[in-house]
């Protein structure tokens, strides 16, 4: 008999898997919100669970999951917390480009993902640097080897991290690379300084990195335009905000069901039979289907993009997943923030309790609704419908100059 080629998991069999997991993630969501507690314990569970993984090819001891199938999971990871959700956002990313350099890249880094490895981000940086620059350095230190100097800011999930991919330049270059560095060396410093409204215990805040050794081997140019990294990252957003959904409809089915005070102005009914209440919660479920639904079809398109035969461009590819992740950009932000906000109307003023914590959906998902402005993701999508132009990937942070936008690369 020939050998079996192994498969990817599908879906049902990883729900069933991680359903425990995100259980004992939920039990615990609220009491971390008012706390603001850090869940460091929960991304253990997950790292324990071979969740960091899915998308490691199977050859290299992954699930080998698609793009649908990890979205699907991290919706239901979401809508038990999403900041524990959120958080894992800069690990996926970093697990694509993995998947995008050479074979010894990939069974070096694929291998430490498979061992549990958790990556973060820190690409960004606060002020005084110009767009498609970094002020982050790379100073060589011998034998093809760097020591990194830099603060970023928003580095989601890296204080959870092993590792974190910092943007930044070599000294005396304008070119940029990812440095991989390990957040547990002493030259690495990690703030729970994020103070945003929404989304708190994702981790995100500063780092600062002085004299960090980095291999020549640990480094990874930043200069593909076309790749469907960009698209990839907004659709971990959206899979985040579809989550924070699914959290609303179960909260709201929640109070209605167990509600038995009404208002003096309402019909006497309880909750659960009052037809008013009702349509309210039918409203909810409704929008965040449309958002769930809209972005797993982005996923799947995403997942068709990186289908495509060999005689599809880099920019064909990249241009039907961008596409396609930027819709869902545009259409899923107001449903998901307008069933949160409606979410109060289904129970009055006994929602809007701190114990409660119900303000944190709304909050959430308009902090994760930030990223990437719906006007810019509109103004693209109809520069490509009507004269076919492309979606912009600066990927890039930085003062903005007159004229014409900088390089991407």
């Amino acid at each position: 008999m020939g050998r079996t080629t192994p498969r990817a998991a599908s879906y049902t069999e990883l729900a069933e898997r991680f359903a425990p997991v995100f259980d004992r993630i939920a039990e615990g969501a609220l009491e971390r919100e008012l706390g603001r507690t850090l869940p460091f314990e929960q991304v253990t569970w997950l790292r324990e669970a071979g969740f960091g993984r899915l998308r490691v090819p199977v050859e290299h001891g992954g699930f080998g999951v698609s793009v649908e199938t990890l979205v699907r999971l991290l919706i239901d990871l979401a809508a038990a917390d999403s900041s524990v959700g959120h958080l894992l956002r800069s690990h996926f990313a970093f697990v694509e480009t993995i998947s995008l350099q050479d074979e010894a890249f990939r069974a070096r880094w694929f291998g430490r993902v498979v061992d549990g490895a958790i990556f973060g981000n820190a690409a960004t940086e606060r002020s005084g640097n110009a767009l498609g620059t970094v002020a982050t350095r790379l100073v060589p230190a011998g034998d093809g080897a760097y020591l990194l100097t830099g603060e970023k800011y928003y580095t989601t999930g890296t204080i959870f991290a092993d590792y974190v991919a910092v943007m930044a330049s070599p000294e005396g270059g304008s070119s940029r690379l990812y440095a991989i560095a390990p957040t547990r060396h002493t030259g690495v410093e990690i703030r729970d300084d994020w103070d945003g409204f929404g989304q708190q215990m994702t981790g995100t805040g500063t780092a600062v990195f002085r004299e960090v050794p980095i291999p020549a081997e640990d480094t990874v140019p930043r200069t593909e335009s076309t790749t469907h990294e960009p698209a990839f990252l907004q659709l971990m957003l959206l899979s985040v905000l579809a989550g924070i959904g699914k959290a609303v409809v179960r909260d709201a089915s929640s109070l209605v069901a167990k509600r038995t005070r009404t208002f003096s102005t309402g019909s006497g009914q309880l909750f659960r039979e009052d037809p008013l209440i009702l349509n309210l919660v039918g409203q909810l479920a409704a929008k965040s289907f449309a958002a769930e639904s809209s972005v797993l079809a982005a996923a799947r398109e995403l997942d068709d993009a990186l289908a495509l035969g060999p005689d599809a461009s880099a920019e064909d590819r990249y241009a039907r997943g961008a596409v396609a992740v930027d819709l869902a950009q545009v259409a899923v932000p107001p449903l998901v923030i307008d069933a949160a906000q409606q979410l109060f109307d289904t129970a009055g003023a006994s929602a809007v309790s701190r114990g409660k914590a119900l303000d944190r959906h709304w909050r959430n998902a308009r902090t994760v609704a930030t990223h990437n402005p719906v006007a810019f993701k509109a103004r693209g999508l109809g520069d490509w419908f009507v004269n076919g132009v492309s979606p912009v990937a600066l990927h890039s942070i930085g003062e903005a100059t007159a004229g014409v936008p900088a390089s991407a690369s």
